[in-house]
């Protein structure tokens, strides 16, 4: 039977992390054990579910429980599910509710880079990438086309802050991902002792189109991604086997990093079909 719990306020402890605006809060939530994050929406919270993260608690609105999120309350199990009026719960989260769900969950242990790598021969990584919506695009983008796994920097924004996993359409539960460790040595050496050949992605000198005939017949490939503006570490550029560019036409100098990582992963993706 499920543990629906009516409330009519926002005073309650048990809500904290569904009224948290800080989510470097929720994600040291339980320390030192691993935190939280929150799925929004009942396709991203199914794709959760999918992938066997665990639930902490729902807040639902009310006409939903029986509606469409009637499947995920009976797969929560005896979860605590909080629900009310969508004013109240407007309240509480400090915006409307769109699709009427959300959902606490537990983070789990991340795996290392070298068992995501293992049996990979296409990956991308994110340089210092601190926007949300584009780590969330990048992953949806990566998980549509084939792209093996996602490594990100230890200064990236983390896949499962709220808005990048709903920008990722919840498939951040899809591929495998992970972050390089603090600390570690240059993550370009690390690549290539796997045997990856890396392609950064940048507008620089001595680069080759994205379409080069050597580079997308490279069997193992790290394609390195920069923040919005700034960019690749010059450093970085400097120790990758190829620098790459996407030719642009009517004096375009770019793409957002999202888009442009959408052109290569396909381009890439094409010649090992």
């Amino acid at each position: 039977m499920s543990n629906i719990i009516k409330i009519d306020n926002i005073s309650s402890p048990e809500l904290i992390p569904y009224a948290a605006s800080n989510e470097v809060q929720l994600k040291h939530f339980y320390e030192p054990e691993l935190g939280i994050f929150i799925a929004e929406s009942p396709k991203v919270i199914r794709l959760a579910l999918d992938a066997e993260y665990e639930p902490i608690s729902l807040l639902i609105e009310q006409k939903y429980i029986n509606g469409q999120a009637a499947d995920i309350v009976q797969r929560c199990g005896n979860v605590p599910i909080y629900t009310a009026e969508s004013s109240v719960l407007t309240e509480i989260t400090g915006f409307k509710l769109t699709q009427g769900v959300l959902c606490a969950m537990k983070r789990r242990p991340l795996p290392t880079v070298e068992e995501i790598c293992r049996n990979a021969a296409r990956i991308v990584v994110l340089e210092d990438v601190m926007n949300q919506t584009n780590v969330g695009a990048i992953i949806r983008s990566a998980a549509a086309l084939d792209i093996d796994a996602v490594l990100l920097t230890p200064s990236c924004s983390d896949p499962l802050y709220r808005r990048s996993v709903r920008v990722s359409m919840g498939n951040v539960f899809k591929i495998p991902w992970t972050y390089f460790e603090y600390g570690s040595p240059d993550y370009i050496l690390k690549l290539k002792q796997m045997e990856f050949i890396t392609a950064a992605m940048a507008l620089h000198s001595n680069t080759v189109d994205i379409d080069d005939k050597n580079l997308c017949q490279e069997k193992k490939i790290a394609v390195i991604l920069g923040t919005e503006g700034e960019g690749l570490r010059n450093s970085t550029i400097e120790n990758c086997d190829y620098t790459v560019k996407i030719p642009m036409a009517r004096g375009v100098d770019s793409l957002n990093v999202a888009a442009a990582s959408a052109v290569a992963f396909w381009q890439l993706r094409k010649n090992i079909m």
